[in-house]
């Protein structure tokens, strides 16, 4: 028999709030029942009758088709390429050709742009070469249309999720015209874009756990069992488009463990029914979205079979199962051996091949020796020839013996085309700082003691031998012991735009300074055709995660691009151009509507001021008014799981380091807009609750209630040509119809 907490109340701890619910207690076979409590304000008249229950899904169904409409408004406008559509549009295409490529996200989101691409008949052979492109007869409208279908639903999973908490009609669809006349959510939903899908998954997640945080009552019934692996189907849909979907789980995972801790305090509650409950949500919260998320690895991988340009973001070993590969079907020795004839290609994202070529450095580029770089594209200036350090034997000879390269051992590399052996000294880098120079160096092979390097495999004994493709070595410079590496900097035009080749004396192990043997001729010795090393799924998985984590760390603005901060986002501070910048050109911007987001940054405000009100209160021991009380418990009971879910969506964006943008915001838009629905409604009914008769009460909260409905469509007017785009003068110039809306001058449209 377990042994109940000191702190467990009876019935148990509260569990994470959510409105109406009161807390667990025993029910007549020893489950947790739901008891809903039936607090009212204190002059109950004020609050406005229960609608009948067909308006509910009158109301349902008059937002959804409000949602429909104001997305697909227009949606073939502008016929070309708008903004991050010539990123995602070109994936798409990619799938459908069935041609590899490479991308800091998941993979599920471009799927789905592909295959709506491809069953409304695109062919998947428009360019997407860079915005502005016309369309002119390729079918751009599946792919349109499918993100502007998952984009309108955002509305009413936002209407059904604040019906819940709040089981208030009235929040509800104040939430629901929220999103439906915000001209950012507009915006956002109508183009071939990841963030109307990632929000899609999102909600459905959020809709999908407050509705199973309601069956609590009825646990095992079928309703449970679908609310709740329907949550574990939307969570592996969220991470699968874009890592940012981890902040849904983790709002997910924090919900389940104060459902497990309310469970755990009720003491009527057998151990072992405790376990089936834990069990229930490990399988459909953690291994049913990953195994879904692998799933998708799966699919993409194996759609994507051809060549194409992801090839050098990936190892060896994987470049060898594309087709059309130079490394698919060939044979090559297996062991490095003296003599062989070898490509080196860098570990680092895009880091190249080992390369020289004829060309010196430049004066006052450190000596004036032959020029070692990393070259992205395959070329026979790549190719080395590995040597003894002190021995000058022909090694191509037949008759000498065959002796294999091991870990530990000094060489040389002799570059093929030129003779000279990869040379480095204490002359600076060219571009990179206290890092060494990295030459060819010598006439026919002869050179000096600098050519010496000392070859390692990571995570080997010595006397290892060393396989190509699959073992990662490091080349430590005898004389200096530095390490040979990648620096990723692009060199000038004296370099040829090549990639800086360094030694850094900096002895971090890093994918810069990591390297694997790729191409590999050898007479001497036996082939093995390179399927024996074909990696298998759960390293090409592995290696794939590591490619698009370095992939988002290392994410650079493009040229003349609009970056922003995180505090810019929740005051509407700055936009951006979807197409267009000239007075001729039909110009689209992303810019929320303006009411909103003030009013949702005003609500935010208000939670926190009633959050701190409270607990000042209770920490002194005053005596709470039953109103305010009221107040307090439907807007932290209701919004607190809204609430932490901005904060989740938005606070860890202050810590990346990677470059942002302004439409990285919108899912946290989502909880701010639902926390404003369930938060202006209790206000309103707080307000009202002072004033009698009824009916002047009931005209109060009414009239509150049009006052911000009237306010967010005027608003909605006077920006919707944002949404649905503009030709003319801008905004600047006083004949423009947008002349005054400029409201902050940080406004570009």
């Amino acid at each position: 028999m377990r042994r109940a907490r000191p702190s467990a109340a009876r019935g148990g701890a509260p569990r994470m709030p959510v409105a109406g619910g009161g807390q667990a207690v025993a029910g007549p076979r020893g489950g947790p029942q739901r008891q809903r409590e039936s607090r009212r304000l204190p002059r109950d008249p004020v609050r406005p009758a229960a609608p009948p229950a067909a308006a509910r899904p009158a109301a349902l169904a008059l937002v959804t088709l409000l949602s429909f409409t104001s997305r697909f408004y227009r949606l073939p406008e502008p016929p070309h390429v708008c903004w991050d559509e010539t990123h995602f549009g070109k994936m798409g295409s990619y799938y459908i050709n069935r041609t590899f490529f490479f991308d800091v996200h998941p993979p599920l989101g471009k799927m789905l742009i592909g295959l709506a691409g491809y069953l409304s008949g695109y062919d998947g052979t428009f360019p997407f070469q860079k915005p502005g492109d016309r369309y002119e007869q390729h079918n751009y409208m599946g792919m349109r249309g499918f993100c502007a279908f998952l984009g309108s639903c955002l509305v009413p999973f936002a209407y059904l999720t604040v019906l819940e908490l709040s089981k208030s009609l009235p929040a509800a669809l104040l939430t629901a015209f929220i999103l439906i006349f915000d001209t950012g959510c507009i915006t956002l939903s109508q183009y071939i874009l990841l963030d109307p899908i990632l929000m899609f998954f999102l909600m459905g997640a959020v809709l999908s756990m407050v509705k199973s945080n309601s069956s609590a009552d009825r646990p095992f019934s079928a309703s449970w069992w679908f609310w709740l692996s329907l949550t574990g189907v939307n969570l592996a849909g969220a991470i699968g488009v874009k890592f940012v979907g981890l902040f849904v789980v983790l709002l997910v995972g924090l919900n389940t463990i104060y459902d497990l801790w309310d469970l755990l305090g009720n003491l009527s509650l057998s151990v072992v029914m405790f376990g089936k409950h834990l069990l229930a949500r490990v399988l459909c919260l953690i291994l049913l979205p990953l195994a879904l998320y692998t799933a998708m690895f799966a699919v993409h991988f194996t759609v994507l079979n051809k060549s194409g340009p992801g090839d050098g973001f990936f190892s060896s070993a994987f470049q060898s199962q594309l087709i059309g590969n130079n490394l698919h079907n060939v044979s090559i020795p297996e062991y490095l051996a003296y003599g062989s004839v070898v490509t080196m290609k860098n570990l680092r994202m895009a880091g190249g091949y080992l390369h020289s070529h004829w060309h010196l450095y430049p004066e006052g580029i450190g000596a004036r020796q032959q020029q070692v770089t990393a070259y992205l594209h395959k070329d026979l200036n790549n190719l080395w020839i590995i040597k003894k350090h002190d021995l000058d034997t022909d090694l191509s000879d037949p008759s000498s013996p065959v002796e294999f390269v091991r870990h530990g051992d000094i060489i040389r590399l002799q570059h093929k085309e030129t003779s000279r052996n990869l040379h480095s000294h204490q002359h600076e880098a060219p571009l990179t700082r206290k890092h060494f120079q990295v030459t060819g160096y010598g006439i026919n092979g002869t050179g000096d003691s600098n050519d010496f390097w000392r070859i390692e495999v990571v995570g080997r004994k010595a006397g290892k031998l060393i396989k190509v493709l699959r073992s990662q070595i490091r080349l430590t410079h005898v004389a200096t012991g530095c390490i040979l590496g990648s620096s990723g900097k692009t060199l000038p035009k004296w370099g040829w735009e090549q990639v800086e080749v360094t030694c850094t004396p900096y002895l971090k192990e890093t994918p810069n300074s990591l390297w694997n043997f790729e191409d590999h001729v050898n007479p001497k010795l036996p082939n093995i055709s390179l399927d024996v090393l074909k990696p298998s799924f759960a390293e090409i998985l592995l290696e794939s995660h590591m490619v698009m984590i370095r992939g988002n760390s290392g994410l650079k603005p493009k040229d003349n691009e609009v970056t922003s901060k995180p505090w810019h986002w929740p005051i509407n501070y700055q936009g951006l151009r979807f197409s267009g910048v000239n007075e001729t050109d039909y110009r689209v911007y992303l810019l929320g509507n303006p009411v909103i987001w003030w009013l949702n940054l005003v609500t935010i405000g208000l939670y926190l001021l009633i959050t701190i009100s409270t607990a000042v209160a209770l920490k002194r021991g005053v005596q709470l008014t039953s109103e305010f009380k009221e107040l307090s418990r439907v807007v932290l009971h209701g919004g607190g799981q809204v609430m932490l879910g901005w904060l989740l969506h938005y606070l860890p964006f202050f810590m990346m380091g990677r470059v942002l943008y302004f439409h990285h915001y919108f899912p946290a838009m989502l909880f701010s807009s639902m926390l404003t629905g369930i938060t202006w409604d209790t206000l309103l009914k707080f307000c009202a609750g002072f004033l009698s008769p009824s009916t002047t009460a009931r005209k109060v909260y009414g009239g509150g209630f049009l006052v911000l409905i009237l306010l967010i469509l005027y608003s909605f007017y006077l920006f919707h040509p944002l949404s649905y785009g503009m030709i003319g003068p801008m905004a600047s110039d006083p004949s423009s119809p947008m002349a005054g809306l400029r409201w902050m001058d940080s406004w570009e449209f």
